[in-house]
């Protein structure tokens, strides 16, 4: 992005805000690209539209404009649909000198309509922002304008569906939610695709440097993702106890186990920037850095970011998303025993969290979440958790850990570690520095409608339905959600779209 297109998106942001609190009467063109109504409210927008313009045609004093000025005012009494459509008719039968006030109030009336619900005016909408888009991607490559054409024009297809069958009424209120996610799902298509672009290019490019490895390539095709050696042998395999864990071991010892296959990485951004929007960064940080590899591994990463912002979900679904089977650890109080493993002499012996992992899942590089890293204990009394972590974390001392219940090395190198923390400063540096600390970003209003609905159908899903069950949210419940949260944490979103969820059974109860 260059600077002059920093410098266009701050001056629409600012006039964005503006309008949003009853200062800035948003133009025909900021409509187009996104921008609300005045005070976000469509009867607002059209009393001030019709008042400003009715002014400035009394001012001229044309007896040819009296019908528009009479038009203009009986829209300020009632700013509903009929009247626009009147507006719409009077603006076309005036005269072609003035056709800069013609062609603009036409939009607008345009846009007002779509609003209400007409089909063709949704469509005409839509074809006035695929126009716009081209001369954005002609000068600054801007493709917002693009999957926003295509959104309305899905969108006006849906609405007339509706209303041939029919059921129009009983959605409109929530077909602008429709409408929204419409909008997304386009925005994430092509974003994806131009993702996929770069994946592609970087496995090409790849493939290139491999020209001569024939035969590594047949036999990775052989075996997707490849495979590793976990656990070569057991030690003090004679005493008593080294027989039981030669029993729990035994299919495991020298056998050659599956690393993680790499996914569809296109497919596994859209569908956690359509689950968190408020991350994209985050996502994209982690995804790149797959891009090109034969197999899935992510390098050690804390997610930082206040309480409440999603850090744990966001990682259980990233994980799950990638299909890299997981252990989740609390980390409120764990000792160093519970993640490197406790001697077998003893009654509580048990193997290492990452050893643990692979003989559960039978793959050698499943996923440790630890979550709430900077909770755990740091008492040395037994030995320290950080310590523990920082060998788990070099690659080389991971290849060739000791476990103390095994009681031999174990290849743990494969084994991937995501942590979440709410601060680090509590967190050793030494760790710290073998880590990537990526910042988890709160989510915004903007993202109200997306993760409110997200909830929704979980809450519905939780009850046994499906989630596609979960009738969207309409006007009146957003603004209800929105002066309610501006923002931040998603428990209070959660609660707040439970108690929501709650009225609505109740009211379906009474009927």
């Amino acid at each position: 992005m260059t600077a002059k297109e920093t410098s266009q998106r701050r001056h629409f942001k600012r006039r964005q805000h503006a309008a949003r609190i009853g200062r800035h009467l948003p133009t025909e063109e900021e409509l187009l690209r996104g921008m609300g109504f005045l005070r976000g409210e469509l009867a607002a927008d059209i009393r001030e539209y019709a008042t400003r313009l009715s002014c400035r045609i009394k001012k001229r004093g044309k007896p040819t404009l009296a019908g528009l000025a009479a038009s203009l005012d009986e829209l300020v009494m009632e700013p509903s649909q009929h009247a626009v459509q009147s507006l719409a008719i009077v603006l076309a039968a005036t005269d072609s000198k003035e056709r800069a006030v013609v062609e603009a109030g036409l939009l607008r009336c345009q846009f007002y309509l779509a609003n209400f619900g007409d089909p063709d005016a949704v469509a005409r909408i839509a074809g006035e922002m695929a126009t716009l888009a081209l001369t954005d991607l002609r000068e600054c490559e801007e493709v917002e304008l693009l999957w926003r054409a295509l959104g309305w024009s899905a969108h006006s297809c849906s609405i007339a569906r509706m209303q041939r069958d029919d059921s129009g009424r009983h959605r409109q209120r929530g077909s602008f939610w429709e409408l929204s996610g419409l909008e997304h799902r386009f925005r994430m298509a092509i974003e994806g695709r131009q993702f996929a672009a770069v994946a592609a290019a970087v496995d090409a490019r790849a493939s290139d440097r491999e020209a001569g490895g024939a035969e590594k390539r047949t036999k990775e095709a052989a075996s997707p993702g490849g495979t590793a050696i976990v656990f070569r042998c057991i030690g003090n395999e004679t005493t008593a106890e080294g027989k039981r864990v030669v029993k729990e071991f035994g299919n495991l010892l020298g056998k050659p186990l599956q690393l993680p296959r790499m996914p569809n990485l296109t497919i596994v951004r859209a569908r956690l920037v359509a689950e968190f929007p408020h991350a994209t960064t985050v996502i994209d940080a982690i995804l790149q850095k797959l891009i090109g590899r034969g197999h899935l591994h992510l390098r050690p990463t804390i997610l930082l970011g206040p309480p409440g912002g999603g850090k744990s979900r966001f990682a259980r679904r990233l994980l799950e998303e990638l299909g890299l089977p997981y252990e989740m650890v609390p980390c409120g109080g764990i000792g160093d025993s519970y993640i490197g493993g406790t001697a077998r002499r003893w009654s509580t012996g048990e193997p290492s969290i990452a050893v643990m992992a692979v003989r559960r899942h039978g793959c050698a590089g499943p996923a440790i979440v630890l979550d709430e890293i900077e909770k755990v204990a740091t008492s040395r009394h037994n030995g320290n958790v950080h310590d523990v972590l920082v060998g788990l974390l070099e690659k080389e001392t991971a290849a060739r850990w000791f476990d103390p219940y095994v009681e031999a090395n174990c290849d743990l190198s494969h084994v991937s570690w995501l942590m979440t923390a709410n601060q680090v400063e509590s967190v050793p540096a030494v760790l710290r520095d073998r880590c990537r600390i990526l910042r988890f970003p709160q989510p915004g209003p903007d993202q109200l409608t997306v993760l409110a609905t997200r909830i929704l159908e979980r809450l519905y899903a939780e009850l046994g339905h499906d989630p596609r069950w979960a009738a969207p949210l309409d006007q009146v419940e957003i603004d209800a959600l929105s002066a309610a949260w501006p923002g931040g944490s998603l428990r209070t979103l959660q609660r707040l779209v439970e108690k929501l969820f709650e009225v609505r059974e109740d009211g379906r109860a009474r009927q």
